[in-house]
């Protein structure tokens, strides 16, 4: 039903949409063409809006907040360089499928395509990086667009949408009707998979002697995570998780045999290569997962469920694919096992179980801990113990990104936030604001490398006006690190351009934004500055641990070969 409203202005029309499509934040930046919008929310208080200090800041906050929360992160920005200082933050949620609504102020009409004063073609711009994009030119059409923008966006396969709005559609008037729900003809996804290729995968899943279950964002999206345990467990068999996908299934439940990937566990990976049935739910079959097409999962049938069509065989062929939500998926795939019994074939099995904890016995996460010079590794356990898993974590990208992942164990989804398909340095400290807007009481921990931080470090700055009690834990090895860890491997050393030799004081910059700083520099001193900082509970705490710069993420698949061709440690290689 539509109801009616008074006669308003595009720009309280604006306004209005957003509240009633429940809208609590909106993470911007004012400019010219989106004054009259600004005008607007000050003279209302139920969409609160976020100040940040940089567009790109709007977009990593907006985006931490939707993938912690589950609601639809939204920003606003000014036209020319607002809009562009954006496309960073609108390409990394399009990589991850990160539900974003980004408003983008425009030149009015009449100005558009003549060069006029901070215009760029925003549709044209980030169409290559938008799930969807809108340009509106009548006011009578903005509030059925923003409702589209919002349906599209957080059905099927989520993802960002772009509305760009000229200045004089925010000055024009008409009269305000709001939709409850829109029907797009030509965009439909499918949400039911079909009940016979169900059948068919139930059928082959029970066959399997070598099972492994492989699981990717697409579970987290999807809300999937209490279906994906009940399929897990009622199998018995290893699960494995991306990057993306972590915590949908616990990481301390012994069946989760860890990461997979480049810098996954051995015993995921061999799993991975020597399975015969493999099940792919809400995954994409990215390189850093596979590795080297060609001697991927040789030996396997493969079971993929996906929301999008458009990426089943897209990168790997299957042999039984399965388009739906990956929610209603595994309801009735569930239901599907148990109508043929439900149980797997019990000896193969243990089998295939004593084979992996051979896997697992190699220990390839293994570091030393006694060590003088600060491990990065220790740093991440030992938050992972003090908060007893229970923080939610953002990440830069890097070494630290990876050592998270491996040490950090999540137990449940929307807890691990960072940027995995653009791979955004800048993204954490952001991405921490918007998860610590959603939930003010919880322990909202940026774990990022001193390359990263400094990216978006003027946000340090919308944190104190917002009062936001971030603990950045700064792993900082004076270089960037995977830069230096591949130029290591595979140019013999030639360190170009990695070593960072002009760093500030990091306490010291932490101080001069009114927040508080700590230097560690000692394996001793690692727990009590953690204890000290997490006691801080109204505080932001830049913690600055000063750790060992020849430290590398094992085990890597190099890019280009096999899963079962990883580098292990020196001290932990295979013969």
């Amino acid at each position: 039903m539509i109801q009616k409203r008074d006669t308003l202005r595009g720009a309280e029309i604006f306004v209005r949409s957003l509240r009633d499509e429940g809208v609590e934040y909106v993470f911007g930046y004012p400019g010219g063409a989106v004054l009259h919008i600004y005008d607007e929310l000050f003279k209302q208080s139920e969409v609160k809006h976020i100040l940040v200090r940089h567009e790109q800041g709007a977009g990593h906050a907006a985006d931490g907040y939707t993938r912690a929360t589950g609601k639809p992160g939204v920003v606003l920005v000014t036209s020319g360089p607002g809009v562009t200082n954006c496309v960073t933050p609108i390409a990394t949620a399009y990589m991850d499928s990160t539900p974003l609504v980004v408003f983008s102020g425009q030149v009015p009409t009449r100005l558009i395509g003549n060069d006029a004063f901070q215009e760029v073609d925003a549709v044209g711009i980030t169409r290559p990086c938008v799930k969807h994009n809108f340009l509106v030119k009548d006011v009578r059409d903005l509030a059925v667009t923003i409702k589209k923008a919002f349906h599209v966006a957080m059905s099927g396969r989520p993802g960002p949408v772009l509305v760009d709005i000229p200045k004089d559609v925010t000055a024009d008037s008409c009269e305000y009707t709001y939709p409850d729900s829109v029907d797009i003809r030509s965009y439909r996804p499918v949400v039911k998979g079909h009940p016979g290729q169900i059948k068919k995968a139930a059928k082959l899943i029970l066959s399997a002697k070598r099972p492994m279950i492989y699981t990717g964002g697409g579970v987290i999206l999807g809300n999937a995570s209490a279906e994906l345990r009940e399929f897990t467990r009622m199998l018995g068999y290893p699960i494995t998780q991306t990057l993306m996908g972590l915590g949908a299934f616990p990481a301390t439940d012994p069946q989760f045999i860890g990461m997979l990937g480049m810098h996954g566990t051995y015993e995921a990976n061999m799993g991975m290569h020597y399975c015969d049935v493999l099940i792919a739910i809400g995954a994409r079959f990215d390189d850093r997962v596979t590795g080297d097409l060609k001697q991927f999962c040789p030996q396997a049938q493969i079971i993929h469920v996906d929301v999008d069509p458009s990426s089943i065989s897209k990168n790997v062929r299957v042999d039984i694919p399965i388009v739906g939500d990956v929610k209603h998926v595994l309801v009735d795939l569930c239901a599907a096992l148990r109508a043929h019994g439900g149980k797997p074939d019990a000896e193969a099995l243990k089998t295939w179980w004593a084979q992996i904890k051979e896997w697992q016995a190699v220990d390839c996460l293994r570091y030393n801990r006694n060590s003088e010079v600060i491990k990065p590794q220790f740093v991440i356990e030992k938050l992972y113990e003090l908060t007893q898993g229970r923080a939610y974590v953002t990440s830069d990208v890097g070494q630290h990104q990876m050592w998270a992942a491996q040490f950090y164990k999540f137990d449940e989804p929307r807890h691990w936030i960072n940027s995995g398909g653009l791979g955004t340095m800048g993204f954490g400290l952001p991405a921490a604001m918007g998860v610590q807007l959603g939930f003010p009481r919880e322990t909202v921990a940026c774990i990022t490398g001193e390359a990263s931080l400094v990216m978006c470090i003027q946000e340090l700055s919308t944190c104190l006006q917002y009062g936001l009690p971030i603990k950045i834990i700064n792993l900082n090895n004076r270089y960037m690190g995977m830069v230096r860890q591949w130029q290591e491997f595979f140019y013999d050393k030639r360190y170009s351009h990695s070593y960072m030799d002009a760093l500030p004081d990091f306490v010291k910059l932490a101080e001069s934004f009114g927040h508080t700083g700590m230097r560690v520099e000692k394996t001793k001193d690692v727990e009590t500055a953690l204890r000290d900082a997490l006691k801080m509970k109204d505080k932001l705490v830049l913690l600055d641990f000063i750790t060992d710069q020849t430290e590398n993420v094992y085990p890597m698949m190099a890019s280009g070969k096999g899963q079962h061709e990883m580098h292990l440690s020196p001290d932990r290689e295979l013969a």
